[in-house]
């Protein structure tokens, strides 16, 4: 007899990246057409030496860093980002208004479990980020789909025609996970405006806010203005990651920015599924914050660089759509009369590339699923990126 299974976990689908790499388990490529992985969005390369350095020194001489830390995170690292992102954004945060968290999953699903709970539900536009569906349907909560057309750009009045007695929160992410866009300001302006007229949380993604084209201290630039409004925290929550900007994934390292008031609630979650977030992690987020700032901008630019080097290709390529293209991602409509993902179990052994199809990014039997693919190409220097192309334009179905 089998051990007894939440119902909720069995209605959750598999981690789609792990469902992916089975695709190629067992498969042999070879060193003239080696496999381009497009699969995941997460640095490959360890943190620059300095940082390596700063955790290193940590290790070895604070025994501070061996210990529990407070729950919501280091006071100086709260502080940093309170002093940082208020500059940044033109608004006042304060460090109390900041929470640490193993990563920015655990940040989503720490707000998440302090919002709604069973039967509750949550606006996501479509494509959604599947570890967002997936922690609501762990939760029983109802992730309710906002589709965004051909544009992935989502549209307040469409989403308040969806809003239910139920609906908690809304969810966006920007730059977006999968669909690369970024939320033009007044988007998220509108969002803010209806979420704080019908009562619901704001739940601002911005794991890849280091890499808008948009937000660069160095020329003044901003992607949004929320945090300009003094009443923000009534209605918005911003989550945030330092993996990518500091290559930081495997030490786990997030924020939240919230009401202390929430926080309060949020670090009822964290003691009990972690206690506290990373010491070194934090330590290794902290230096970064305050030493790397060129670095990340160097960062942002090759990333750019890479976003224009795909909107060149997919302009050349005969048939496939780009839709958005923007931080780590690309979205594209692929021209085939199959699903996407027929398609990219296909491509992995005609063509040796693994992509996600974009039925692990909307709901079943999504047409809008079965026609995009999400490429992920911040790990693809330009000679990877021109490969990518010239094996696509030779693929025939």
């Amino acid at each position: 007899m089998s051990l007894p299974l939440n119902p909720a976990f069995a209605a959750t689908e598999p981690p789609p990246v792990m469902e992916a790499r089975r695709w190629i388990a067992g498969k042999t490529f070879t060193p003239e057409r080696p496999l381009l992985n497009v699969s995941q969005a997460a640095p490959v390369e360890s943190p620059p030496l300095g940082l390596r350095q700063a955790l290193a020194e940590a290790a070895l001489n604070d025994p501070q860093a061996h210990l529990y830390g407070p729950v919501l995170g280091l006071p100086a690292l709260r502080a940093e980002i309170a002093a940082q992102f208020s500059a940044a954004y033109g608004g006042a945060i304060g460090a109390e208004e900041v929470a640490i968290t193993q990563g920015c999953n655990q940040a989503f699903c720490a707000i998440m479990a302090t919002l709604a709970g069973a039967g509750d539900e949550v606006i996501l536009p479509t494509p959604w980020y599947f570890n967002h569906k997936m922690w609501l349907d762990m939760q029983g909560v109802t992730a309710v789909p906002l589709e965004t057309g051909l544009t992935l750009i989502p549209d307040a009045a469409t989403a308040e025609a969806l809003i239910t007695a139920k609906t908690r929160a809304i969810v966006l992410v920007t730059p977006n996970n999968p669909g690369g866009v970024e939320y033009p300001a007044e988007t998220v302006a509108a969002f803010r405006d209806l979420c704080r007229a019908r009562g619901l949380a704001l739940v601002l993604d911005e794991t890849y806010r280091d890499f808008d084209s948009r937000h660069s201290v160095e020329l003044g630039g901003r992607p949004h203005e929320l945090f300009a409004d003094p009443d923000w925290a009534d209605t918005l929550v911003q989550l945030y990651s330092f993996s990518k900007a500091y290559r930081l994934t495997g030490h786990r390292v997030g924020s939240i920015v919230a009401s202390a008031e929430r926080l309060a609630e949020v670090e009822k979650f964290l003691d009990t599924v972690a206690i506290c977030p990373s010491q070194l992690g934090q330590i290794g987020a902290l230096w970064g914050m305050r030493n790397l700032r060129q670095w990340v901008a160097g960062e942002r630019d090759e990333i750019l660089a890479r976003r224009r080097a795909m909107e060149q290709g997919f302009g050349a390529l005969k048939g496939w759509k780009l839709l958005g293209c923007g931080a780590y991602f690309a979205c594209v409509e692929h021209p085939f009369d199959m699903g996407s993902d027929v398609l990219c179990k296909r491509l992995v052994d005609d063509c040796a590339i693994l992509m996600l199809p974009g039925t692990m990014f909307h709901p079943a039997g999504s047409a809008a699923g079965k026609r995009q693919i999400r490429i992920a190409f911040a790990n693809v220097d330009a000679g990877g990126i021109a490969e990518m192309f010239a094996r696509l334009a030779a693929f025939r179905p």
